[in-house]
């Protein structure tokens, strides 16, 4: 059954949710700091709550199975302990830069860079870890990390950004509405790429192209692109109008849809890649 090799799995989704919101939400920050009038108080909430997420994507790291169960998908043994270390890294340079910035806010700004690099890193050794031997598989994987980190930590910075304005009524709409677009491109980019990997059957299970569509995992394809991907790309439009009236209440609560929506695609993503094999 699919759900079921799906569920044998879950280890493996829980890391990418994990670790995808730690990365992506601590990416928009230091892109919201380099690039909009955010205030401080926001953008070190939202870098604590990615210390958090990270410190929990290592914990699950340390739990993953040595092997998937049922699933086309290998696990290299050997980047496990790069891709925890990695994880590590990345958790401390945040914990270190949430502090130096108040210190020493130029030492700060390095700091926060070292971090998203290191974040970076750890999203290249999953991909080593788990997109087979060839350029093209660990690529692919590669690009799906990064655009679920994107996706879903743009999201909950969205959403958390939205509470901001009923404590800082004078916040300029700028910063909300940057993000919202910025979400809207990654959403965009994500049904593109949708396509291409449907259209060339990416992943370990190989088949005909636009197989997946029909075939046993057909439900979970179609619920990735309609629930996980159309309708969130319809709901970031929305807040992005919303925003520019700066209605940041609707704004607020379209973000609070789309947590559940886009979180709830990437898991779906997720379960099919390390449940069947397919990169949707």
């Amino acid at each position: 059954m699919p759900s079921t090799q799906i569920a044998q799995n879950i280890a493996f989704v829980n890391w990418t949710v994990l670790t995808g919101l730690a990365v992506g939400s601590y990416g928009a920050a230091v892109v919201l700091r380099r690039r909009t009038a955010a205030t401080g108080g926001y953008l070190g909430f939202l870098a604590g709550s990615a210390l958090v997420l990270g410190f929990l994507a290592w914990l699950s790291d340390g739990g993953l199975p040595s092997a998937l169960v049922d699933s086309p998908v290998t696990d290299d043994p050997a980047w496990a302990g790069p891709r925890a270390a990695a994880l590590l890294v990345f958790t401390i340079l945040v914990g270190v830069g949430l502090i130096v910035r108040r210190i020493r806010p130029a030492a700060g700004a390095w700091l926060e860079l070292a971090a998203l690099g290191a974040g970076v890193v750890v999203l290249v050794f999953a991909a080593k870890s788990w997109g087979g031997t060839t350029v093209l598989g660990v690529g692919g994987l590669l690009v799906q990390f990064v655009v679920i980190a994107a996706s879903a930590g743009g999201v909950f910075a969205a959403m958390i950004l939205g509470h901001w304005y009923l404590v800082t009524p004078k916040l300029p709409e700028a910063p909300l509405i940057r993000l919202s677009r910025g979400l809207l491109a990654v959403i965009a980019l994500q049904i593109v790429l949708f396509w291409i990997w449907v259209a060339t059957d990416a992943g370990p299970a190989a088949g005909a192209p636009f197989s997946s569509l029909s075939g046993q995992w057909a439900l979970f394809v179609w619920l990735r692109l309609i629930v996980g991907l159309i309708f969130p790309l319809i709901v970031s439009w929305a807040a992005v109008q919303t925003a520019r009236t700066r209605s940041m209440e609707s704004a607020t609560g379209l973000h609070y849809i789309n947590v559940g929506t886009i979180l709830a695609g990437t898991i779906v993503a997720a379960g099919l890649y390390f449940g069947a094999g397919l990169l949707v």
